[in-house]
């Protein structure tokens, strides 16, 4: 059974840094496209950041573009969102998914998703 699991949320003030990991079970997930996307109250879900299977390849939502790193390590199937530099309006629920292929923060083309993880950032 394929799985994703988060971790690494919590609260914050502004200005201040979270870790995301997101840790595949039951597949590899070397051979997928990678993503964060995330969710706050009252809004849809948006994509925040996706990676290529090789990790070289990165795309970025504007939002977030210079203040999160995105990565992934294969040999432990796992993908991290490193977060600085935080701002209120990046509460929201984290989730991290697999696609067949990146094409950009489609979520449509996102398959397998998490339970996500929560983050708080407080003024």
């Amino acid at each position: 059974q394929v799985q994703l699991q988060e971790s690494g949320g919590g609260s914050v003030q502004a200005g201040g840094s979270l870790r995301l990991s997101c840790a595949a079970f039951g597949y590899t997930a070397r051979s997928y496209c990678m993503g964060w996307f995330r969710q706050a109250p009252g809004k849809e879900r948006e994509g925040v950041a996706v990676i290529y299977t090789g990790g070289n390849s990165t795309y970025y939502a504007d939002s977030v573009k210079g203040r999160f790193t995105i990565s992934r390590d294969n040999a432990k199937n796992t993908l991290y969102l490193q977060m600085d530099s935080l701002k209120p309006e990046d509460t929201a629920l984290y989730y991290c998914a697999t696609a067949p292929g990146c094409n950009g923060l489609r979520v449509p083309d996102f398959r397998n998703w998490g339970q996500g993880t929560q983050v708080t950032v407080s003024f």
